[in-house]
């Protein structure tokens, strides 16, 4: 009997612990929005931008991306080594230009399927014009995520917690999101002591031949509203404009985004264009060149090219 109460006593004395743990796990849930245990949990059901019900039966252990925002998202969700695949366009992180390549726009069906990826995840951008090759992926028994085409910072936080979901990494997709929440309020805090009289104008271009420039609901727009900058083009999307437009626009700061890979040096490009020269950021030379990937890949980094493109404009402010 002594034995018995004693074994009795130690069980207890467990069953207690265990239940003192389910307690601080509910506290955190409380907090966080979602246990541990639904985070781990599978199958997932997944409404993709395709608009198909996704249902996800194990965790993945390989996965395929067919987009660099993709890619940065998984890497930055802390999966680099669970991928196994990338487009012939990823390069970044540096870790992603050492994974096998699957092709471009037109992707290798057969490639990604000798992969054995256990999801692929595609993207809104591209997928309509993938549709018999997605198929054929499905057919072979990988599970494809199409990841929607973000047009807005919000719309990233959805990429990022559907790539979470899928990959059962719900709770870093939530930290990711909050990192750059908190960063982009930091930013706009700085932002709103930018009186109106100092307000600056910009002119964002982002192709030089034809010059392309961007206009409301775009990535680059919602950048400049978040730094209290205005944009001197005011038509939506992606625009072509003329030179004639630009210097009558007048802009006090000029922002390129095709350094890297143009020609020229595109400071000194604009710099020499004629009839540019009274144009009050070649005057003053307010011609910045900022990382292309940065403003307009719809990952982790947008806020990275908030920031560059807040020192670029108001450099006093910001650096």
């Amino acid at each position: 009997m002594k034995k018995f109460y004693s074994l009795f006593l130690a069980m207890m004395l467990v069953l207690g612990v265990l239940a003192g743990c389910g307690e601080t796990k509910t506290e955190d849930n409380i907090n966080s929005g979602q246990s541990t245990t639904e985070e781990a949990s599978f199958p997932v059901t997944i409404k993709d931008a395709s608009d198909q019900e996704v249902v996800i039966d194990e965790k993945p252990e390989k996965l395929v991306s067919l987009m660099p925002s993709n890619t940065e998202i998984v890497f930055a969700l802390g999966l680099g080594d669970e991928l196994v695949g990338v487009s012939d366009y990823d390069n970044y992180p540096a870790e992603a230009a050492e994974k096998e390549k699957v092709g471009g726009m037109e992707f290798n069906v057969e490639k990604i399927i000798s992969l054995n990826p256990d999801v692929v995840l595609a993207h809104a951008s591209s997928a309509h014009n993938s549709t018999e090759g997605l198929q054929q992926i499905r057919d072979a028994g990988i599970d494809v995520v199409v990841v929607n085409d973000a047009a807005n910072f919000e719309d990233v936080y959805g990429s990022i917690d559907m790539i979470g979901q899928a990959t059962g990494t719900t709770k870093e997709a939530e930290q990711l999101v909050a990192d750059m929440k908190e960063k982009l309020a930091d930013i706009k805090e700085k932002a709103a002591t930018i009186s109106d009289s100092n307000k600056k104008s910009v002119y964002i271009e982002v192709s030089e031949d034809p010059l392309f420039t961007t206009g409301k609901n775009t990535f680059m727009q919602e950048m400049l509203d978040t730094i209290n900058a205005s944009n001197v083009f005011s038509e939506e999307g992606w625009i072509q404009v003329d030179q004639e437009a630009v210097i009558a626009a007048n802009p006090d700061v000029i922002i390129t985004t095709y350094g890297a890979y143009a020609k020229e040096e595109p400071i000194d490009q604009i710099s020499s264009r004629k009839g540019w020269e009274d144009i009050t950021a070649v005057k003053e030379k307010q011609i910045v060149d900022v990382d292309s990937d940065m403003v307009t890949r719809s990952g982790p980094r947008l806020v990275e090219g908030v920031e560059a493109i807040a020192e670029a404009v108001y450099p006093d402010v910001f650096k």
